[in-house]
Parts: C-alpha cells; sequence; structure tokens
C-alpha cells in the first residue's frame, strides 16, 4: 500500500483575476498496511527489511581480510588512519592501556557508573542460571551409561561497535556470559574514536566484567585480526558480536576459519497490540526502535485502527522532542522499513509475528501470557506495558544481542551456551556391550565398513 500525497484546490479571488492554487497536504507520517492486502513485493520487501547485499559488500571486504591475514599489525594501522582517521604510530598504540582504563575509572560520573554496576549484577543472575551441568551421565538400559560434559571454550573474542553512539550495554551483553562460562582467554576490538580513545563507559564495563586486553581496532579488519591473529591481537577460536554490514561480510568471509557466532543485522522490532494498549505507550516505543537508524524495521501489528491512528496523532509530538538526526532516522524507518500492520484480530497478528521472526516482539495486549503461547519465532518476547525494550536493552538481565532479519526462527539471543562446547560420553560394562554388540556389528556390515565390524568380531576372542 503506497503512501500518498492528498491534494486540494484552493481558489482565491483578487482584485484582477481568479488565482487556483494546489495545497499539498502533509504526507502521511507512518506506512500503514493492511494485512489482508499484503502481498508480492510489497510483503517480500517488509520481510526482508533493510537487507544490505552482502555479495556486494564482500567484493569490498576480501581484500581487506586478506591484508590483514599478510601484513597484521601494519594493516591495522593502515585502516586505522583509513575508516577510523585516527594517526597511529605504532602497533602499541592498538592496545588499550590499564592507565586508559583506570583513568575511565575515574572520569565516570557516580549515576552512570552506578547504572553499569546495578544493570551488571541482573545480567550476572540471569546469565548463572543458564548454565548448564558440568557432567551428567544416565542410564539407558543395563551396563549402558551416557551423558555429556561441558567445558567453556578456549578462546574468544568480543567485537564491541561504536558506529552510531557508545556501547557500554554492547559490551556488558557480551563479555559477562563469557565471565559466566569461565572463558579462559577473552579479548575484546572496538573502534577508536579520532582523537584515539575509547568510550569510558564501555572501558568501565570491560573492566567489571574481568575483560583484561581490548583493542582499538574497528571494522573488518578487527575481525580478520581475531581470526587470524596478529602481532598484537592474538588469534581467538570464537567471535561474537554486532557491528555494520562490513562486519558481517567479514564474518561471512571468515566462517569456516573461525566460528563467527550470531548472524547481526539492522535492530528490529514489532509491537503487537490490542484495542486496551495506550496510544501513547505504543507510540513511545515504536520510537524506541527507530531511532537506531535509518535502516532500522519497526511495526505496530494491531486489529485496532482506532489505535493506528491515535497512535499517528502521537508521534509528531514526540518526534520533536529528539535530536534532528534521530528524528531523521525515525522517519526514514516510518517510510521505509516500518510502519503499521492492520490485522483482523488477535491471532491473525500473532501468525504474522511468526512470519516475521522479529529480534524484539512487546506484547501489548490485555492477557499477554495467553498471546505467548502462540508465539513461535522472537529473539525476545516482552510481556505487557511495563517491559519496555529501553529496560531489556540495558538493565533488565537477559541478552540484548539478538538475532534479527530472519534468524530468530533458528538462532538464539547470546547466552552462556555460545561460550560453551559439549563433549558426549559413554561408558559400557560387559553386559552393556554384549546387549549392543550384535547391533552395531549388523549395522557396520550393512553400511559397508570391514574394520568397524572387526573390531567388534575379534575384540575380547
Amino acid at each position: 500500500m503506497s503512501v500518498l500525497k492528498r491534494s486540494s484546490l484552493n481558489w482565491e479571488q483578487t482584485s484582477n483575476a481568479l488565482i487556483i492554487t494546489l495545497q499539498t497536504e502533509p504526507e502521511d507520517a507512518v506506512n500503514t498496511y493492511y494485512l489482508k492486502d499484503l502481498r508480492g513485493n510489497t510483503r517480500r520487501k517488509i520481510l526482508q527489511r533493510a537487507e544490505t547485499n552482502i555479495r556486494e559488500l564482500i567484493t569490498q571486504v576480501q581484500p581487506i581480510v586478506e591484508e590483514v591475514r599478510q601484513k597484521g599489525d601494519e594493516a591495522l594501522l593502515k585502516y586505522s588512519r583509513e575508516f577510523d582517521k585516527v594517526q597511529f604510530s605504532c602497533k602499541e598504540d592498538l592496545v588499550v592501556s590499564s592507565e586508559e582504563i583506570n583513568s575511565a575509572l575515574g572520569s565516570l560520573d557516580s549515576a552512570l557508573k552506578e547504572a553499569i554496576e546495578k544493570s551488571l549484577e541482573n545480567i550476572i543472575r540471569f546469565h548463572q542460571h543458564q548454565m548448564p551441568q558440568e557432567l551428567w551421565l544416565t542410564q539407558l538400559g543395563p551396563g549402558i551409561m551416557a551423558g555429556e560434559k561441558t567445558t567453556p571454550i578456549e578462546s574468544v573474542g568480543l567485537y564491541v561497535p561504536r558506529g552510531k553512539g557508545s556501547f557500554p550495554s554492547v559490551m556488558m551483553m557480551l563479555a559477562t556470559p563469557a565471565m559466566v562460562a569461565k572463558v579462559e582467554k577473552v579479548i575484546v576490538c572496538t573502534p577508536p574514536n579520532p582523537d584515539g580513545s575509547v568510550d569510558a563507559a564501555s572501558l568501565v564495563a570491560a573492566r567489571k566484567c574481568g575483560v583484561k586486553e581490548i583493542f582499538k581496532v574497528g571494522g573488518a579488519q578487527a575481525i580478520a585480526a581475531m581470526a587470524f591473529g596478529t602481532e598484537t591481537i592474538p588469534r581467538v577460536s570464537k567471535i561474537i558480536g554486532p557491528g555494520s554490514p562490513y562486519v558481517s561480510a567479514a564474518k561471512r568471509i571468515l566462517y569456516g576459519t573461525v566460528d563467527v557466532g550470531l548472524p547481526a543485522g539492522p535492530s528490529e522490532a514489532l509491537i503487537v497490540a490490542d484495542e486496551m494498549a495506550d496510544p501513547l505507550t505504543v507510540a513511545l516505543d515504536l520510537l524506541i526502535e527507530a531511532e537506531h537508524g535509518p535502516d532500522s524495521s519497526v511495526f505496530l501489528v494491531t486489529h485496532s485502527e482506532k489505535l493506528v491512528n491515535e497512535v499517528k496523532q502521537a508521534l509528531p509530538g514526540l518526534l520533536a522532542e529528539l535530536p534532528e538526526w534521530r528524528q531523521s532516522f525515525c522517519e526514514k524507518v516510518f517510510q521505509e522499513y516500518g510502519g503499521a500492520i492492520i490485522t483482523s484480530n488477535l491471532d491473525e497478528s500473532l501468525g504474522f509475528v511468526n512470519d516475521y521472526a522479529p529480534e524484539h516482539l512487546e506484547l501489548l495486549v490485555n492477557e499477554p501470557f495467553v498471546a505467548l503461547e502462540k508465539v513461535k519465532h522472537a529473539g525476545e518476547i516482552l510481556l505487557g506495558k511495563n517491559t519496555p525494550i529501553t529496560i531489556s536493552n540495558f538493565s533488565l538481565g537477559p541478552n540484548a544481542i539478538l538475532p534479527t532479519g530472519g534468524f530468530a526462527k533458528t538462532f538464539s539471543a547470546v547466552s552462556v551456551r555460545d561460550f560453551l562446547k559439549s563433549s558426549s560420553i559413554a561408558y559400557l560394562t560387559e553386559v552393556g556391550y554384549d546387549t549392543l554388540k550384535p547391533w552395531a556389528l549388523k549395522l557396520a556390515e550393512y553400511e559397508g565398513f570391514p574394520a568397524h565390524a572387526l573390531a567388534l568380531k575379534r575384540r575380547f576372542s
């Protein structure tokens, strides 16, 4: 459904002539669709979001990755000058020093420091509850024991972006599960400011999470550095963290060289609301997501057309309270990859949720726990008017690094499980061996593995 400007004719009689002027009323600020009419390219565009063509970026990023592989720190210094506009003169400049961290601790105002500390307490508690048993065994039959042993990944690289701001919350969301999982070596790469510094709040968050190695490197070159290792930056087994499309392209290139973790794209949300929802609350929460950037996606999904109209009326006044550059983000989102979708009923709204598989889902409905039962695919599900995305992003506890672009159908939020691996373990007694031997022997012979079969026939002979 396209958004059209409405025009009207204005007739004005003057002393000399009859003047006809064309007046154009303001364009509707929010795309509005009826789900029953959504099909073809329009539906495809909504479900795809602002999908960047990673294939095109791969051709640009491949030389960066290759140069970092071949030249190490020399390439990192070059790209710091080229992309981050910072003049590092030697490889030591790439490392955040203990003096810089101590300075950050001293410079941070007490209110921000308290916000980090209190938020971190909840984040730690939540992730501690995710920890599985270190070892479990169960008896599958007489003399047949099997189970799993869980151990941490030895080395992990965390990527904390700085594209549209500073993100101590991302530092906490990445470093906390690594700390809880007891990963032995955790390093962080984050882009420097033009003066060569790193955001003080992010450094404080890193220190409180126990991170000891932080490097002033961003973009595709940071991902390559952690994948291959350089003279300064150690090679790691896994890389986790959101970033720009260039970061995503680097991860795509390096898949198979290193575990690149959760796919991440532009931020997105669906707000499912019924006629009981407060229009101001809905409008506020739409802006939470829209202000992330012009490539974000956020939709109000509701069967109440009255609510849609009231939300549209509330938005202009709220937008006026934002800085102009954030306003422009929101306006772009509502015209391109966001808006309102009107359905026939709540079940239809929840059906669309499962098609879309959003990163964030708010259920602003009368019975959110009932609606929850019908949600299959969402990175996180926030129930009721008192649980806005803002609090979940920063202070609630569950991880805010979530699958985007529809990947909530197959991926989950970052968790301690991303920093752990499990090994299957088994033990057979003589009774267990004798029970399983004939079945295993038959299958080995059927599948054409004579050495497998021989190992059973000649064992204990």
